[in-house]
């Protein structure tokens, strides 16, 4: 697959043969949709947390005689059908993360890149570079026509980095961090030359 290579001043730097097994595959929506299932359950911190019945303050003693008050038995002031009681089957902290196979989440970023390029969403950057000023970038951005952006780079320059942090809809990642969530959330997808040639590196 040749796609054309341009600049950050979108300029021509020549053409690149982009790998069909990364880029032309069919998009599987099943695979991807799990993927970011695992990924957004790995994130999530689990620190919910409400007291059960043993955890409640309270006495112990019990509120009153089994029998002869006319009143459903009763044990203990915790119990949950009181007002002050623990709460039943309440969310405990936990990790809600789980194990999901490496072909699948292989399978899944192929998917995303497929997508991307067979959306006509997929930019490739001869370099990313960038003397760390926000307002240059933010014009080139503008420039190029990118409302969201994702730049993946075999490493992201120090410079690059810095300029593109304080725009809120440019996120920069290094080839290994490239994941299925972040490449659907944006628009635009704009891989460097060293990305391609890492990410073949990466999913081969």
């Amino acid at each position: 697959m040749q796609v054309p290579v341009i600049t950050l001043e979108n300029g021509q730097a020549g053409e690149l043969d982009l790998p069909d097994a990364l880029f032309g595959a069919t998009p599987r929506a099943d695979i991807m949709a799990r993927v970011v299932h695992w990924q957004l359950a790995k994130r999530r911190a689990g620190t919910h947390k409400v007291k059960g019945m043993g955890e409640v303050s309270g006495t112990t003693k019990k509120p009153y005689r089994q029998k002869g008050t006319g009143n459903a038995r009763q044990g203990s002031l915790r119990a949950p059908q009181f007002r002050t009681g623990g709460v039943v089957h309440g969310p405990v902290v936990r990790d809600h993360g789980y194990a999901l196979p490496k072909k699948v989440r292989r399978l899944g970023l192929i998917s995303a890149l497929s997508q991307k390029a067979a959306e006509g969403k997929l930019v490739v950057l001869d370099t990313a570079a960038s003397d760390g000023k926000t307002k240059a970038l933010a014009g080139q951005v503008k420039a190029l026509g990118w409302a969201s952006a994702l730049v993946v780079d075999a490493t992201v320059s120090e410079g690059f980095g810095r300029a593109a942090r304080n725009l809120p809809h440019v996120h920069v990642l290094p080839t290994i961090g490239a994941n299925v969530y972040d490449i659907l959330k944006h628009d635009v997808l704009a891989v460097t030359r060293a990305g391609v040639e890492a990410l073949q590196e990466r999913l081969k």
